[in-house]
């Protein structure tokens, strides 16, 4: 038997180690579109275009001379999406002393430091995540009412308490008028941002840090960001596929989609009215009559409980596996080409459903949708202004469909 320095000796200095594939799968284990989208990890340069042909020429008659004529002003209509990357970080610091101090089994500092740094690329996971499934303005919810007046701390109840899965304690947010455009609100005249303080997840409110007076200006139906989020965001599925249909000069990735609303944006239907399974049947029929087909519907796990309430002893349930690590439990329903996995992702809105052909979509990315930033080889960076860390987590990139005439957009 070896003596000297072994590994129980040295069990103190050593590191909890992270490979690509422990980060996906805290990345992907929680988050099933996130997980279940198809990736694209070598998203360099300066943009990349998704050509999509929405129109075939149209030189044809019964009558040979008009099927002549015709053939010289028309053509096939193509159009391409040209994506650019947009980027978020998550940055923890770990104070050396800290780390230093609890060495050791007994003290455990690597669980310390795992907890930071799972902790922050649980962060970064979220972002995207919820990101996916709303648009690029990036915010987290909306306001129900303007807050009560008080001093030291104030709240703000969202207008849908779902969304309370959204925030966090120590966020700092800022609410506007307004998705993009309007105006920045205050609290007191002045104070425009706040540190969330504590969160009622069963009554969706907020308490922020700071004083609300009669000068302050929240109001209903307001949009609460990230401070440093708004506009920011990944493209998600409202941006491509719309609840309302696009109109002329609303220019997305340079596509003017008034052209060709349901090839270039999707379609939509307005469910609100209908037991959902009928809903889901009639988005169904709306894209088989565009000659597509579904592969996945995609919704909150609260309209999810409604559908197999609704389907009773007619649910049929699935598991879909992503890899071999991570899979996620469904339930199918018939559509008309086919069987649909329905999925529920509890980062979607309450208030949609998102019927997909999974074959035309994809997360582009330079590298993994979350990663270290480590391109100078240190996963580890050390403070030059105090006795710490940093680590540093994130991504650079772009959800892309190559066919949204194949989704919709199903209000409920």
């Amino acid at each position: 038997m070896a003596s000297g320095l072994g590994l129980t000796e040295f069990d103190a200095a050593l590191k909890q180690h992270y490979t690509a594939d422990r980060v996906e799968d805290m990345v992907y284990k929680d988050n099933p579109f996130l997980a279940m989208v198809p990736k694209y990890e070598r998203f360099g340069g300066r943009n990349l275009p998704i050509p999509i042909v929405h129109g075939n020429p149209q030189g044809r008659s019964k009558t040979f001379s008009n099927a002549q004529t015709r053939s010289t002003a028309t053509s096939s209509l193509v159009k391409d999406f040209v994506l650019t990357r947009v980027k978020d970080y998550g940055i923890a610091t770990l104070d050396n002393e800290t780390m230093l101090a609890s060495e050791g089994d007994a003290n455990a500092w690597m669980e310390a430091a795992t907890l930071e740094i799972d902790g922050i690329i649980n962060s970064v996971t979220r972002s995207l995540a919820v990101n996916l499934t709303r648009t690029s303005d990036a915010y987290l919810g909306q306001v129900n009412a303007e807050p009560a007046e008080n001093a030291s701390t104030f709240d703000v109840v969202m207008k849908d308490a779902e969304e309370i899965t959204n925030v966090e304690v120590d966020q700092v947010h800022v609410i506007y008028s307004a998705a993009s455009g309007g105006s920045i609100r205050t609290s007191d005249g002045s104070d425009d941002e706040w540190v969330v303080a504590a969160v009622n997840r069963s009554s969706g409110t907020i308490t922020y840090t700071g004083t609300y007076d009669a000068s302050g200006t929240i109001a209903a139906d307001d949009y609460i960001f990230v401070e440093g989020d708004r506009g920011l965001g990944v493209s998600g599925l409202e941006d491509w596929l719309p609840a309302t249909a696009p109109t002329s000069g609303d220019s997305f990735f340079g596509v003017d989609r008034s052209v060709d609303v349901t090839r270039l944006a999707g379609l939509r239907y307005d469910g609100s009215s209908d037991p959902i399974e009928e809903a889901l049947i009639k988005g169904d029929s709306l894209v088989c009559r565009e000659g597509m087909k579904l592969t996945h519907y995609f919704m909150n796990h609260r309209a999810l409980a409604d559908l197999k309430k609704s389907l009773g002893s007619k649910v049929q349930y699935v598991n879909l596996q992503v890899n071999p690590r991570i899979s996620f439990p469904g339930v199918v329903v018939d559509g008309a080409k086919g069987p649909i996995s329905v999925i529920g992702d509890h980062n979607f809105p309450d208030n949609r459903i998102f019927g997909l052909n999974m074959d035309y979509i994809k997360f582009y990315s330079i590298g993994k949708a979350v990663r270290v930033l480590d391109t100078d080889g240190l996963a580890m960076l050390r403070q030059s202004s105090d006795d710490g860390v940093e680590v540093r987590y994130g991504f650079y990139g772009q959800l892309g469909i190559r066919a949204p005439g194949s989704c919709i957009n199903i209000q409920i």
